[in-house]
């Protein structure tokens, strides 16, 4: 494959469209910037001393690693300048972070600064995930940003693994990119599409006794031999949701995050609207596959506050629609 810088990708990008701007072209390569400075920082973690809790707290009274601090703040330090983003709005903050009071801003960045902490302290596959929008005037106290997942121009994430990529989606195509040696992004997969089926699942088995009894026996379902060939769906859970689901980006399967009836801090699931959910499924359907709260797609959920929670079933469309069928009861 030729080699193809990002900031040569988006340049081609805009090309296509004469109304551009380069406004979405240089946001897009601010928050590669952000991710090649945590990745930096995170290959040098363990010897640092940067693992570990910080002595903060965030808005969900989690307490909060060193990295999570450290990410969120990059974020913000590169998102503030050139009057390109209003608002940047981030799991780790109770608030968001409005840089230009006035509206100047075209663009407003929601974003999980870390995802997968856990697997920090052990050298696992981490990630950050971002989406974008076009401004809106707020209302209330909406910040402008309590909309559907279908008002993203562009959505991803970067995956910290054994090797730094940054996965961007524009509505319509999927493209990964491969940090290099020389400090560049280049091209390694263009127009992914997300299979249709897939052998793979991702959910944390651990936490059964708190889900309903669909998605038990969907799981069940998931691990039973195929009547014509044997075949079951293998477990890939990693606890990084980044992680597992750039595996079945590429391979297929579903990643399951459901809602948990028999945990009150967590009845309607884990994963945050704004800063997981919606930029994953922007990310699915940009591939062809979908992505589900069990009863409708995740893109058309309307957070109610900027922290809000929802169920996330994402991967191929056979996975997803099967799990929708037995949320409804009708498998």
């Amino acid at each position: 494959m030729e080699q193809i810088t990002l900031n040569e990708y988006l340049l081609d990008a805009q090309r296509a469209h004469p109304e551009a701007t380069g406004e979405l072209t240089e946001l897009v390569n601010r928050i590669a910037l952000c991710g090649k400075i945590i990745a930096q920082r995170l290959r040098r973690s363990t010897l640092t001393g940067d693992t570990g809790y910080a002595r903060t707290s965030n808005v969900y009274g989690e307490r909060q690693e060193k990295l999570d601090v450290f990410a969120n703040d990059v974020f913000l330090r590169h998102l503030r300048y050139g009057g390109i983003v209003s608002l940047a709005a981030s799991e780790e903050m109770a608030e968001p972070k409005v840089f230009s009071p006035d509206g100047q801003g075209h663009y407003s960045v929601s974003f999980d600064p870390i995802d997968g902490s856990s697997n920090l302290d052990v050298n696992g596959t981490l990630g950050t995930i971002f989406g974008v929008r076009r401004r809106r005037e707020p209302k209330e106290h909406d910040h402008g940003l309590l909309t559907s997942g279908r008002e993203q121009v562009a959505a991803g994430y970067l995956l910290y693994g054994p090797a730094t990529e940054i996965v961007i989606a524009d509505g319509k195509r999927v493209a990964i990119f491969t940090l290099d040696d020389s400090g560049e992004f280049f091209l390694s997969k263009e127009n992914v599409r997300l299979p249709a089926s897939g052998k793979a699942y991702a959910v944390n088995e651990g936490n059964q006794t708190r889900w309903n009894d669909q998605t038990r026996r969907y799981v069940e379902w998931l691990k039973t031999p195929d009547p014509k060939t044997g075949n079951v769906h293998a477990t890939r859970y990693s606890a990084s949701l980044v992680g597992d689901f750039h595996r079945i980006l590429q391979q297929g399967g579903i990643y399951l995050y459901p809602e948990e009836p028999g945990d009150p801090k967590t009845p309607h699931g884990k994963l945050r609207v704004l800063y997981e959910c919606h930029p994953l499924a922007f990310v699915a359907e940009s591939a062809g596959g979908r992505a589900s709260t069990g009863r409708g797609a995740v893109l058309d959920v309307v957070p109610e506050d900027v922290h809000a929670r929802c169920p996330l079933a994402i991967g191929s469309t056979e996975e997803v629609d099967r799990y929708e069928a037995f949320v409804a009861g009708k498998a």
